[in-house]
């Protein structure tokens, strides 16, 4: 049902009408009354047909949503074509709404307008309302109409990362990293000699040549690689927007997003309230399924759970660990130890980028500094027993820290 009123325009028009009329009489000159007549005979086409009904129909363009990306709502109104209508759209929290669209009378009935919003952080958010304003040709009577939004899902901008870490030991999995034992792929590894049974079209002949006797070409094996991905969801600190918890899970849907392009199977273990995960697996749905559980999972600190120990089936034998956390729960620390005594290959990145504001008393400098010392200590002690620590601040790419470990493979060492 559409709610009609006078409008702002139609309420200036009243007030001059009077104000002409009450001079009239006050001063008894009637000019002032010819002054307020134009004012009337609009006023007095304010009782036109107007439609007590409004179909509206509402969809979202897209079926995915991503922080910092822009989409929109799809409005379709159907009224009377001599009435002009106004849509714009109401944003929920942390949702910035484009500008409004405007339906001239001139339009089709059955007439769609296009509203962009954006997301701006990542999670449940909802969408609002859409309102749609009809005013008549002359302006005077508003009719008003609005459409609740669904909620949306919105997933976290994926961290740029153009490589990847790759250990020295692969499974025997067919894959696109290179090993270091020979196979069939496609980069060239050595030559050797000729033994019988070798296939004749991989005869290096410049080799064979030089050396009078038949060389062959080697090539790499190509492996995939088991990779699993650990976001810590214990601690949110920071600025909003750029928390730590929000660069966990942009970090950790880069490093997915790339992994699983490069056909590695990819696993996922949410560190949170409590622990949630699942196996390393492939595809494109396997993907929709980790980023499902990365924004859906809950978060927050338990201190009742002792988790320091993570299960073994969420854990391939071989994998690379890839822990994205502030380095804030002693519970996280503890299972990164675990991980590296059962012999896997960790790797964290640190993405703290705040910390605690002391105060002008001595006494809050002195508790800062310690509070310092003793994440460094932290970082000190992972690094002593093989597990490097890097930094990430969230606004460059993850190619930068992890330069030193992607330029070449990874050593496994127990």
């Amino acid at each position: 049902m559409i709610g009609w009123g006078p409008s702002a325009h139609a309420r200036r028009l009243l007030t001059l009408a009077l104000a002409g009329l009450v001079l009239a009489v006050a001063t008894g000159r009637p000019e002032f009354a010819g002054v307020a007549a134009p004012a009337v005979l609009l006023l007095a086409t304010i009782r036109g047909s107007r439609p007590g009904q409004l179909g509206v129909r509402v969809w979202l363009a897209d079926t995915q949503f991503v922080e910092g990306t822009e989409s929109a709502v799809i409005v379709d109104v159907v009224a009377p074509g001599e009435f002009e209508a106004d849509i714009r759209m109401e944003p929920g929290d942390g949702i910035a709404a484009g500008s409004a669209v405007r339906l001239r009378p001139a339009d089709e009935l059955a007439r769609a307008a296009r509203l962009r919003f954006t997301p701006e952080r990542w999670g449940s958010r909802p969408l609002g309302l859409v309102v749609v304003t009809l005013r008549d040709p002359y302006r005077l009577t508003e009719g008003h109409v609005a459409a609740a939004l669904p909620r949306v899902d919105c997933r976290p901008l994926p961290a740029q990362l153009a490589s990847s870490v790759v250990l020295s030991r692969l499974p025997s999995r067919l894959g696109e990293h290179a090993a270091r034992t020979a196979g069939d792929g496609s980069e060239f590894a050595g030559v050797r000699e000729f033994v019988p049974g070798d296939r004749q079209r991989r005869i290096n002949w410049p080799a064979t040549t030089r050396t009078g006797t038949l060389h062959l070409s080697t090539f790499a094996a190509e492996r995939t690689q088991n990779t699993v991905v650990i976001a810590d969801a214990t601690a949110d600190v920071g600025e909003p927007g750029s928390t730590s918890l929000d660069l966990v899970l942009r970090g950790a849907t880069g490093a997915i997003t790339r992994y699983l392009a490069q056909r590695d199977r990819v696993g996922l273990i949410i560190f949170g309230s409590r622990l949630t995960w699942i196996g390393p697996g492939q595809g494109q749905r396997h993907y929709h399924r980790l980023i499902d559980l990365l924004v859906s999972s809950p978060f927050g600190w338990e201190p009742a759970a002792a988790l320091t120990r993570l299960p073994r089936a969420a854990l391939p034998s071989g994998a690379l660990i890839i822990v994205f956390s502030p380095l804030l729960d002693p519970r996280l620390v503890e299972a990164v130890r675990d991980l590296r005594e059962r012999g896997f290959s960790v790797l964290v990145i640190d993405v703290l980028n705040a910390e605690p504001r002391p105060d002008r008393s001595v006494l809050s400098v002195l508790a800062g500094r310690m509070w310092r010392l003793e994440q460094e200590a932290i970082r000190f002690s992972l690094t002593q027993i093989g597990v490097p620590v890097v930094h990430w601040d969230g606004t460059t790419s993850l190619d930068k820290p992890l330069a030193p470990y992607t330029r070449r493979v990874m050593v496994v060492h127990r």
